[in-house]
């Protein structure tokens, strides 16, 4: 009888323990809702987690912790006290239309609850993996660090945006690199795009970054991508009225509220390149919105003056920042249906918003274009802005602007992250669009506060004025990795086109590398709910058939299609704005033939309206044909592209 008891008391503290291991294990695991991608949780004396997609390992095991300054480490010898799992299946309806109309978000999601008053959060889509901190403390909190790793293979092959410090417009080339043939310590800014041994493709970036500094990936010797954030500025030094370095960092990245989510870490995955450039995860792990009243956002186009140098002919007055210039830019603008104009640099003393340029009346000419119903958008230096932000904002509503352009932050550490957010919600409290110029990558404000409509982040055309380095491969390029994150004021549109041979970086009379419907397919290509026309009135003046297609192109779409995507090669997408559709397609410098497939349409007939690469393109790079056709869903359109070439097209309905 007492061997049955010392057994049945085995049988039952094994029941137990393994009861308590199925429910609080060491180890986790949690799948995408078509099971093809599977994260694993690995918690033992440090946590890891790795990520395979349809078996193959993308990630291999990652450490990551939270480091309180106080010499806690949230992730190190952590005791899980309860698991959680959700399935997360909703839609969400942007306000502003960047890729659809809707956004389906389905995931699955893993929240383990740890004894130290934090929790660690998982979710699991069918386009990547995303993870977050949570922290529950009563006071206030100093993050010392954040440990954040991606451990890949040897040979996997990433796009590096190579960085020299800190403070940076985040405006680089990607270097295509091997882990092997990174020079350790070298580190980038946000997203970088991983290429795997596999053939898949891993999007690093951020989504939700509040009150806390972003995230920069410094490469290792093993193979390991690790997480670099910039510190608490405790000193600044301003050189000028734009320029303001920090000379001080604390030894610690944050001072936060103890209770509170930090930014997610996102891992897009694309089996295909295609499936980089519908992937908005960026958007769905974001803040929701904020704003009660949304009916004032209106995305639209641009006709922008400082790329263009002001460079008008034709008129009877001096080009220049004066009131008639501007009048010519509104004129201009409302003749094609273009809803705003920007006011750049030179129209108030710099330093000082409230001293206008005495060549420039603005109330006449915010009246102007009231009359001819296009709105102002001014320019401003972001450090001026913080000075004097009351008194301008108020200033700005009262004249009318429709909104501002905020320039030259360079920085991302949390006061700068945070000045982010205060300029997006003091705008919107008084009607004002945001564009951030001199910006870190996009990360989820613009779903909160859907005022800010697009950011730079991104090596533009403004880059052709002073360099030679800027070709078409960059710009197949941008779509499968900045574009990713968020909208990119690219502010594409040069009438002055020229291939490598003829091409020269002229600042006061600028000229694109590449064909001129490699510039008209950029508005279908590139997504900016604010898209600029970043060349000369004057010059679009003299391009009816040009703008033919620039009055009609949206900014914002309700549907996309990847025809071909290739990165750093092609790209070719279909966008659909109410019943009309878009194509645009886009090679790098070399030429290259296309099949069109018109399946995406329904079963009416429809008029396409198409810009293609003239003969002479090769050569003579403004060289185009435009042709007027029908076509079905069931028909394919042969195109070619000429070295740095494009194609473009409106398709309407018969």
């Amino acid at each position: 009888m007492n061997n049955i008891t010392s057994i049945l008391k085995t049988f039952l503290i094994i029941t137990v323990f393994s009861i308590h291991l199925n429910g609080y294990a060491d180890e986790y695991s949690l799948s995408s809702p078509n099971n093809r991608i599977e994260v694993k949780i690995e918690n033992n004396q440090k946590i890891q987690f790795s990520v395979t997609l349809n078996g193959n390992e993308l990630i291999s095991p990652s450490s990551i912790s939270l480091n309180l300054r106080e010499t806690t480490v949230l992730g190190e010898n952590a005791v899980v006290t309860d698991m959680q799992r959700e399935e997360i299946n909703r839609v969400i309806v942007p306000v502003v239309k960047q890729k659809s109309e809707t956004i389906v978000e389905r995931c699955n999601e893993l929240r383990l609850i740890f004894k130290s008053n934090f929790n660690l959060v998982f979710r699991a889509y069918n386009e990547g993996v995303a993870y977050r901190f949570e922290t529950h403390f009563d006071n206030r909190i100093k993050i010392a660090s954040e440990e954040v790793t991606f451990n890949f293979a040897l040979n996997d092959t990433a796009f590096f945006p190579e960085e020299e410090s800190f403070m940076s417009h985040n405006e680089r080339l990607y270097e295509k690199l091997t882990f092997g043939d990174m020079t350790p310590g070298s580190f980038c800014s946000l997203p970088v795009l991983v290429n795997t041994h596999s053939g898949n493709h891993v999007l690093i970036t951020e989504a939700d970054l509040e009150d806390y500094p972003g995230l920069w990936l410094k490469a290792n010797e093993n193979h390991t991508f690790s997480g670099i954030l910039p510190g608490v500025a405790l000193e600044e030094e301003q050189q000028n009225d734009r320029n303001v370095r920090i000379s001080k960092v604390a030894d610690f990245i944050a001072e936060t509220q103890g209770s509170r989510t930090y930014p997610w870490r996102v891992m897009a995955i694309g089996e295909t390149d295609a499936d980089l450039i519908l992937n908005q995860m960026v958007f769905m792990l974001s803040k929701p919105l904020q704003l009660e009243d949304t009916s004032w956002i209106k995305p639209g186009k641009v006709a922008w003056d400082w790329w263009n140098a002001l460079n008008l002919y034709g008129v009877d007055f001096k080009a220049g920042i004066n009131t008639e210039t501007y009048k010519y830019y509104i004129d201009f603008a409302s003749k094609y249906g273009i809803e705003y104009i920007i006011l750049d640099e030179g129209w108030y003393e710099l330093g000082d918003l409230m001293s206008i340029n005495p060549d420039i009346d603005m109330e006449t000419l915010l009246a102007y274009g009231k009359e001819k119903n296009v709105g102002i958008i001014l320019w401003v230096v972001w450090k001026t802005l913080e000075d004097q932000l009351e008194m301008a904002l108020d200033q700005f509503e009262e004249w009318g602007v429709k909104g501002i352009k905020v320039d030259f932050m360079q920085r991302d550490d949390q006061w700068m992250v945070n000045y982010y957010w205060k300029i997006a919600r003091e705008a919107a409290k008084r009607k004002l669009l945001v564009d951030f110029h001199g910006s870190y990558k996009p990360s989820g404000l613009r779903r909160a506060y859907p005022n800010v409509l697009t950011r730079e982040g991104v090596r533009g055309l403004e880059h052709c004025k002073w360099s030679n380095l800027f070709v078409p491969g960059h710009e197949v390029t941008i779509p499968f990795i900045r574009m990713v994150a968020g909208p990119m004021d690219y502010t594409p549109g040069a009438m002055n086109n020229a291939q490598r041979r003829n091409y020269r970086p002229i600042n006061a009379r600028p000229m694109s590398m590449g064909t001129r419907c490699h510039q008209l397919a950029m508005y279908v290509v590139f997504e900016s709910p604010l898209q600029m026309l970043a060349d000369s009135p004057s010059n679009y003046l003299r391009e009816p058939e040009c703008m033919a297609f620039l009055e009609k192109v949206p900014t914002v779409w309700d549907e996309t299609v990847a025809l071909y995507a290739k990165v750093e090669d092609y790209i070719a997408v279909a966008r659909r704005n109410g019943d009309d559709w878009y194509v645009g397609v886009m090679t790098d410098e070399n030429a290259r033939a296309f099949d069109i497939d018109f399946s995406f349409l329904d079963s009416d007939e429809y008029t396409v309206e198409s810009y293609q690469d003239g003969v002479n393109a090769d050569s003579y790079a403004s060289d185009y044909k435009r042709t007027i056709s029908t076509v079905s869903r069931n028909q394919h359109v042969q195109i070619e592209l000429a070295q740095g070439g494009g194609w473009a097209a409106r398709i309407v309905k018969k």
